[in-house]
């Protein structure tokens, strides 16, 4: 029950997530609304919302102490024209039509009136080509009858082709006239001047005349999010159809800006008012409701920041009001959380760094059984080999080695790593003769270059033996001659 839950507008703007425990809908893909509690904390908490978007409208705009009043409430606006004693035919006029309310024109909007007044949206949405909607009177008795079936609540078709596209779109904008007050409503009039003059700055800080339209933008989602519910979604709902509507200007002829003049004494001028009350300022309105349509598609999302503090509000964060705030707190927390991440994933890669070794050990120790419980043969010969082939591989069957081996340095090959995690020990890899093998003996880089120069020490005793020898037979040659010289002299 209540006005909110039936409302068309709610459930747009909560969300469209569904927990269903239906199987065949669990395939749908769930769509959730980014604005889910910003709508909420608007609708459960409107004080602290409103405090918190209107903390960053005055961050964007000047707004002195009786316009800000204004905005939040506080105070009945204060308008041009009000205290003007004149009384024109037009503002006569309007007045006695707004006294002859109905169910839907003439009233504050209501769900009844908005369901009625959408009907007249779609159908103009199908029918944007007319020339000159919006600016073309339709006929003034199909209009009446039209009226009269709106308020009444009657059912009407409006494909049957008794109306005319241009009779719609003038009681469209027969509908927003006669609204108690302005669909952007009256609190929110200065504002709207404001948001108008804000323009870029030159490198020196002094303005320009070329409008600052980030700013712009922000500063209307801003003051969109604290209209009255059902003047939101309202709209929106217009605003889309005058875009669609501009965008097919080259067949209706009607631009932006000439869809604006013709609505925003309707839904921007504060009642009872004419041209001459506003004088400097319909320009700006006029501009203003320009840039609107132009930029209709932006205007109804909340500002990221806003949607953070919502979401920190509801999740027991620390909430901050403006986005200057946030981005304060996004700097410093991500400089004071760098060296906390860089931790943890250290500490994260350690973890998987030990996990992938223990895995590998284990499917070595289980590598190296396999292959030696395997029976004698030629492959199991040549998978040994493979093993086999660093100085420090491991030889299958020498489970326990017999006699202690010397320390030797850890060895970070792969038949190393079944060496040390298999059997536990170091083993000697060469293959071993019967006889031990005595030690090599060590030798300095002097006695190296020596060896090189003159070959091994066998070697160098063969030489030498043979030099003896040879120099045994000279003295005997030589022995021999002097006894023959001797023979012959005494004979």
């Amino acid at each position: 029950g209540g006005f909110f839950p039936s409302f068309p507008f709610f459930s747009d703007a909560i969300c469209n997530f569904v927990i269903c425990n239906d199987s065949s809908l669990r395939s749908q893909p769930i769509i959730f609304n980014p604005d889910f509690f910003v709508e909420k904390l608007r609708h459960e908490k409107p004080e602290v919302f409103t405090e918190l978007v209107v903390s960053n409208i005055t961050r964007l705009i000047d707004l002195p102490g009786a316009e800000l009043a204004q905005l939040m409430g506080e105070e009945d606006p204060k308008l041009p024209g009000a205290n003007s004693t004149a009384s024109g035919f037009f503002r006569s006029l309007m007045s006695l039509k707004r006294k002859e309310k109905g169910v839907v024109f003439g009233s504050p909007l209501t769900e009844e009136g908005i369901a009625q007044v959408s009907q007249l949206i779609e159908y103009l949405h199908k029918n944007l080509r007319a020339e000159g909607l919006f600016r073309v009177p339709g006929n003034s008795i199909r209009q009446q009858i039209l009226k009269d079936a709106l308020n009444s609540g009657t059912d009407i078709d409006l494909d049957s082709g008794e109306f005319h596209s241009n009779d719609v779109a003038t009681l469209l904008k027969m509908f927003l006239g006669e609204l108690p007050e302005p669909l952007l409503t009256h609190k929110h009039f200065h504002a709207h001047l404001k948001i108008a003059d804000l323009t870029l700055f030159d490198e020196k800080g002094n303005k320009t005349s070329t409008p600052d339209k980030e700013r712009q933008i922000e500063a209307l989602q801003l003051l969109f999010l604290i209209l009255p519910a059902p003047n939101r979604s309202l709209l929106k709902l217009l605003l889309d159809l005058l875009y669609q509507t501009a965008k097919k200007q080259d067949k209706n002829k009607m631009s932006a800006h000439n869809l604006a003049l013709m609505f925003a004494p309707h839904i921007l001028w504060p009642r009872n008012v004419t041209a001459n009350d506003l004088q400097e300022n319909i320009t700006k309105l006029n501009n203003g409701v320009t840039f609107m349509i132009k930029h209709s598609q932006k205007l109804f999302k909340a500002p990221v920041y806003i949607r953070e503090c919502a979401r920190l509000h509801y999740l027991g964060s620390r909430a901050h009001t403006s986005k200057d705030d946030l981005d304060l707190l996004t700097s410093s927390g991500s400089k004071e959380l760098q060296p906390l991440k860089s931790q943890k994933r250290s500490r994260l890669d350690s973890c998987h760094q030990e996990e992938t070794q223990q895995r590998t050990e284990e499917a070595l120790k289980e590598l190296f059984r396999h292959v030696h419980n395997m029976p004698d043969s030629a492959k199991k010969k040549k998978l040994i080999r493979q093993f086999n082939k660093h100085p420090t591989a491991l030889t299958p069957g020498s489970d326990v080695p017999t006699s202690p081996a010397p320390r030797r340095t850890r060895s970070r090959s792969f038949s190393g790593l079944i060496k040390r995690k298999v059997l536990e020990t170091p083993v000697i890899l060469e293959r071993k003769s019967r006889d031990t093998t005595p030690e090599p003996v060590r030798v300095s880089k002097e006695n190296v270059q020596l060896l090189q120069k003159c070959g091994s020490p066998a070697h160098m005793c063969h030489a030498k033996l043979k030099s003896l020898e040879g120099q045994k037979e000279e003295s005997c040659r030589r022995i021999r001659a002097r006894l023959l010289s001797k023979d012959s002299s005494s004979l």
